[in-house]
């Protein structure tokens, strides 16, 4: 390791003097910001020189789920830290803070924007910045470290598809729009800001060009991780449930699209799992669940293996119901369990961000087993699924839980605050039929005669996209 000094992707200097150890961190970083398969890729950093501290540091964080190997690639890099450049040390410092026992967030994050203050060039930095805000609930912070290095990264590739999402996170529809299109002018095949693109058209209801402009993209994904993969085609799936397609259209998808990722040998299950299920809850709220009812029963199965348990809350919530719903009770009431003795583990200030997430996951646990009532008792008279960010989903991923505690109040009788509750929200997204419908249901239930309007706008809008 003595000696030798090289640059890496952005500029910055890497202790090493292996040219392959470099290139398979640019290979790494490269993957990091495709969303690719083969993050791994940084393992071929290490086996080139393993001295190099940055190599070592990235090694341990993708690893990070593995710990005796993650903490032997800490270990690594510890022990030449001495003899490390600069950004190599704060490189270390920031992951450290990720990667340690009882993290705090606010450390992790404060040390990632240090980090890019002085290094603002290093973009998977800044992705593992925004990575954190998400699952802190914060995309008010992602824009934050976005904007900051924005000005040393003017015309760069994926930096616009970075700040895309996190503006449309925060209801700035028209700037995300802007923000993905510049994006899409500088590289056709960055995902995420397709990805941005696409939130903004589903969420302003243009279904049909949602998902005929992710079609379009779609031939380029091949080389994307299971859950970018599966996740983009959850959208197009999801605009063609929303815009009211044929079902049997939405059942391809999900068996096509989705579920046969799995017969591919480095697919990433639990990945494929979270959005199989997210669309598998939407289509049970709206009340088509028929031809779907098998796909469940098969991915509750595999939901019944405990290796799929505790690696994303959202991924847990949504088996809670998957295995409530069908009768998997024991193994659900483990889970719950489990979840709620992790919540105890946790540091004061987590503890109290991650209440609500064992609030919905209990709700969920009662949703499941068809206990209405007790589940709307646990989510509250204000509930909002847009303050459940911390578990670890978008806006549009959490949206379903708003569906279903309109469809509960309903269920049970509470029309007048269902009708609140809707009307408010047709404000946003007048667009979308199943809405209607609900707010056709809760006038109906009130004796009152907007419900054949409500109705006949639904009726129109059913048809009007597919």
């Amino acid at each position: 390791m003595e000696g030798g000094v090289k640059l890496d992707k952005w500029g910055y200097k890497v202790r090493t003097s292996s040219d392959a150890c470099i290139s398979a961190i640019n290979a790494f970083y490269h993957e990091v910001l495709t969303y690719g398969r083969k993050r791994t890729v940084i393992l071929e950093a290490t086996k080139h020189d393993k001295d190099c501290v940055l190599a070592n540091i990235l090694a341990a964080h993708v690893l990070y789920s593995d710990p005796s190997r993650a903490r032997s690639h800490l270990q690594a890099a510890e022990s030449r830290l001495e003899e490390a450049t600069s950004y190599e040390k704060a490189v270390f410092d920031a992951i450290s803070s990720l990667i340690c026992v009882n993290r705090d967030n606010d450390v992790a994050l404060e040390l990632h924007s240090k980090l890019l203050k002085e290094f603002p060039k290093d973009l998977v930095a800044l992705k593992r910045g925004q990575v954190l805000c998400f699952y802190m609930g914060r995309p008010d912070l992602s824009l934050n470290l976005v904007e900051q290095v924005l000005p040393e990264n003017q015309g760069e590739d994926y930096i616009y598809g970075m700040l895309a999402f996190p503006l449309l996170e925060l209801n700035r529809m028209a700037d995300a729009e802007k923000a993905a299109k510049k994006a899409f002018v500088i590289n056709k095949q960055d995902f995420w800001a397709q990805h941005a693109l696409c939130h903004v058209l589903q969420y302003e209801c243009h279904f049909k060009e949602a998902v005929e402009f992710m079609e379009a993209c779609s031939s380029s994904w091949s080389s994307c991780s299971s859950f970018m993969l599966t996740h983009n085609w959850w959208h197009v799936t999801l605009c063609r449930l929303e815009g009211h397609s044929p079902i049997q259209k939405v059942l391809e998808l999900y068996d096509q699209c989705i579920w046969k990722e799995l017969e591919k040998v480095d697919a990433v299950y639990p990945e494929v799992y979270l959005n199989a299920l997210g669309l598998l809850l939407r289509v049970y709220v709206r009340g088509e669940f028929d031809v779907f009812e098998d796909r469940l029963k098969i991915l509750a199965s595999h939901l019944t293996d405990q290796s799929n348990w505790y690696l994303e809350w959202h991924l847990d919530l949504l088996t809670l119901w998957a295995l409530t719903y069908t009768s998997e009770i024991s193994r659900a009431e483990d889970l719950l369990k489990g979840l709620t003795s992790r919540l105890a583990k946790m540091n004061k200030k987590k503890q109290q961000l991650m209440q609500r997430g064992i609030l919905l996951a209990e709700a969920l646990f009662e949703y499941g087993r068809g206990n209405d009532k007790q589940a709307l008792e646990l989510l509250g008279p204000d509930f909002d699924a847009n303050d459940y960010k911390m578990i670890g989903a978008s806006e549009e991923q959490l949206d379903v839980f708003n569906e279903m505690w309109y469809s509960m109040l309903l269920n049970t009788g509470q029309a007048t605050k269902a009708i609140e509750a809707l009307e408010k929200r047709i404000k946003q997204r007048e667009g979308v039929p199943f809405l209607w419908r609900l707010l056709e249901r809760g006038y109906k239930m009130t004796g009152k005669h907007e419900a054949a309007i409500a109705g006949e706008k639904a009726k129109a809008l059913e048809t009007a996209y597919f």
